[in-house]
């Protein structure tokens, strides 16, 4: 029994409203990082105005951290909800394809960090969503895109590329000043000694998907690429994917520059795979479908570790191994100085010094505080997760 468009509408906000729970559930479980910390202290980027914002309305805190992030990504699933009206067939099938973008890990992780990803995955989708509706490009919006992020180079190269295939030459002209002048502001870093990070790429590329979903979004852009279904769509997350993947020849990526132009084309990823599951007889989906269970899996896994991810710290011999090891300890470690009624310090860790002033501990010289094995010491307090010692806090008194 099939279910009613309205049916799968009520789902899909249903749905919605239980991960975005979750997600203000995993703001709780993290610390501010030293990247976070550069932004709220130091840098003056738009990130920083953004977060400075929210902390000046809602006060130094976890929440207001990262609240805006998760307005954006709010803002990205419904906008990419509403983008896919009349792209699928049935409505069964573009509920598939929101409820898989919104859990996607790499999409999840932007929603719950300060970074720019989330903001540049919004705003593409919304030029997109722009141009379906009014059926032209906005150039105010391109001129925008060039002082919100150096990521849009991608975009407007995209564009550019697009616009060669439907002999655009107004939209030509346009992106290639964008893109000339997005080069003279940002650049892409291309210094340092020559290394191959290409395999690393990949990883990363099969975590913000989940491995299997990675592997169809590569055979999806292959495949549409070589019948010739290039839309404009399909150029904004060839070329960023073609281009991350040559730069990763040489040196190390920031893939913030380049996922949220990869993401994009999951909706065409879904499409594509129930084209390809209905075109056979029944007695011949069974490996379609044992694919798509076993991706599904992997997703879940993916997601739940995105989220859940401490109980890791079980299973790993070093503590500092663990991918979100960055974003823990900071604020356990705040309220371990707060109880011994210690709110001046100094240490030989500069980056924890400053994550630790978000959560109101000073600098001093009453006190040295580290997380670095000492030779004496007059507390030594361990940091524990699941009753597994994570890091070991030692403070002298001066």
């Amino acid at each position: 029994m099939s279910l009613s468009d309205n049916t799968y509408k009520y789902l899909f906000y249903a749905i919605l409203f239980v991960v975005l729970s979750q997600l203000f559930f995993a703001v709780e479980t993290l610390s501010i990082s030293y990247k976070e910390a550069l932004n709220v202290f130091v840098n003056n980027s738009l990130l920083s105005l953004i977060t400075k914002a929210s902390i000046y309305f809602f006060g130094q805190n976890d929440f207001a951290l990262r609240v805006p992030f998760l307005i954006f990504y709010l803002l990205s699933v419904i906008l990419m909800y509403n983008y896919t009206e009349d792209f699928f067939k049935n409505e069964k099938d573009r509920f598939i394809s929101i409820v898989i973008f919104m859990v996607l890990p790499g999409l999840l992780s932007a929603a719950l960090l300060v970074n720019s990803a989330i903001i540049v995955t919004f705003l593409t989708i919304f030029y997109l969503y722009y141009l379906k509706i009014f059926k032209k490009h906005c150039y105010l919006l391109l001129i925008l895109f060039l002082f919100v992020d150096n990521s849009f180079s991608i975009l407007f190269l995209a564009l550019f590329f697009n616009a060669l295939k439907e002999d655009d030459k107004k939209v030509i002209f346009i992106t290639v000043t964008l893109f000339i002048i997005s080069m003279l502001f940002y650049g892409f870093d291309t210094g340092g000694k020559p290394r191959g990070f290409l395999v690393d790429t990949f990883g990363i590329y099969a975590s913000i998907f989940s491995p299997l979903l990675f592997i169809y979004f590569f055979y999806a852009i292959y495949r549409d690429g070589v019948k010739g279904n290039r839309d404009i769509v399909w150029f904004i997350s060839a070329t960023s994917l073609a281009f991350s993947l040559l730069f990763s020849f040489r040196q190390r990526i920031y893939i913030e520059d380049f996922a949220p132009f990869v993401v994009i084309y999951l909706p065409y990823m879904i499409r594509n795979f129930f084209h390809s599951l209905r075109v056979r007889l029944p007695q011949f989906r069974k490996r379609h479908y044992y694919i798509t269970w076993a991706t599904l899996l992997l997703l879940f896994i993916n997601v739940m570790l995105t989220i859940y991810n401490k109980p890791l710290y079980l299973v790993l011999e070093n503590p500092r191994k663990h991918f979100a090891y960055k974003y823990d300890i900071a604020k356990e470690v705040a309220s371990i100085l707060k109880a011994n009624n210690i709110n001046e310090i100094e240490s030989d860790e500069k980056e924890l010094l400053l994550r630790l002033k978000f959560y109101g501990i000073k600098k001093g010289h009453k006190y040295f505080v580290s997380t670095r094995k000492q030779y004496y010491y007059d507390l030594e307090i361990p940091i524990e997760y699941f009753d597994k010692t994570v890091a070991t806090l030692y403070i002298i008194k001066n």
